[in-house]
């Protein structure tokens, strides 16, 4: 069990006034002058140690996190991982201390999950959403609970099991975590599924795709993928494209498809990911994110920009030129 409760220290708590009362009396001060204490040493000034880390957001509305959550999860085929707790339970911070500091355990959530903590109060908080994912918390927190992209319950996990089983070890086995998070992970989609189901969408709704290769760990694509959902970005780039993103590591055959639309990947002048390309609904390429000097990426410097808006006045179909110009101008703002 993770939660403790010892009496000794509520008992020595109580006895101390009782000690109190029952010592003997001060002694009177007499007559004689009170001797000068001998000089100190000077000290330093104590320091505060930092304030432990809130691992659990306690005003956040965890109904809401879970629908992000899922939202995210349904776009990257990933799973959600509520870890439910609190910030006063030493397990629940010991166990994303794990998530946190171990490589090959951080590595697995940062592909295959979006995590979310969700805070129990002292048992009497979310409670209900606990209750409609079937999260048996009387077994104790940290308690996990994941969900596929659709919010259907995959497995619910008491941590017990995660443990270290070795005498005197006060620890989560870490082999133990990273095999049921890799055993509970999504099945991988096939990049050509995904550009066959594109294509299609295109064909149906007399667009083009909007092809980008992206990775877990690479910051400029999670800057590109978060400026195409902002919903005015969003609102205009549908107009005209169906959005594909290609997982380079997560999708079987991504890396292959991002050599085949670009033999030029991983040289100075194909550049690396997010690499773009805006495709005919019959899979021929209209335009690419390799310009004058090189790929282009995420637009952010002035040469990419003007690049990236030649792109769109090649491939566009309905957007406007004023439209165009919102996007561009979008950009620039990101600078």
């Amino acid at each position: 069990m993770k939660l403790r409760v010892t009496l000794l220290p509520l008992l020595a708590a109580l006895s101390a006034p009782a000690l109190a009362q029952n010592a003997p009396p001060a002694s009177q001060p007499d007559n004689k002058p009170a001797a000068q204490p001998a000089p100190q040493p000077a000290t330093k000034p104590e320091t505060k140690a930092p304030p432990a880390e809130k691992v659990y957001d306690e005003s956040a509305d965890a109904g809401k996190q879970v629908d992000a959550a899922l939202a995210k999860a349904a776009k990257e085929n990933q799973r959600v991982l509520i870890q439910w707790g609190g910030n006063w339970c030493p397990w629940c911070i010991k166990l994303h201390a794990v998530f946190k500091n171990d490589k090959a355990i951080a590595r697995e959530l940062m592909y295959e999950y979006v995590v979310v903590n969700v805070d129990i109060g002292r048992f009497n908080k979310n409670l209900e959403l606990a209750e409609k994912y079937r999260a048996d918390l009387k077994s104790g927190v940290p308690y996990l609970t994941l969900l596929d992209a659709k919010g259907n319950v995959v497995v619910n996990q008491e941590t017990g099991a995660l443990e270290s089983k070795e005498p005197g070890k006060s620890e989560h086995d870490t082999k133990a975590v990273l095999e049921f998070l890799k055993k509970h992970r999504a099945e991988p989609v096939a990049a050509g599924n995904a550009l066959d189901h594109a294509l299609s969408l295109a064909r149906a709704e007399n667009k083009r795709v909007f092809l980008h290769f992206g990775a877990p760990w690479c910051g400029w694509c999670h800057k590109l993928e978060a400026w195409m959902a902002r919903p005015e970005v969003a609102a205009l780039l549908a107009k005209d494209y169906v959005d594909l993103k290609i997982d380079t590591d997560r999708m079987t055959g991504g890396d292959d498809f991002l050599k085949k639309f670009n033999p030029k990947a991983g040289t100075p002048e194909g550049g690396g990911i997010p690499w773009i390309a805006i495709l005919n609904a019959d899979g021929s390429v209209v335009v690419d994110s390799n310009g004058p000097k090189g790929n282009t990426g995420f637009p952010a410097a002035d040469v990419e920009i003007a690049h990236f808006a030649t792109m769109l006045s090649k491939s566009s179909k309905n957007l406007s030129t004023e439209e165009q110009k919102i996007l561009i101008e979008s950009l620039k703002a990101q600078k």
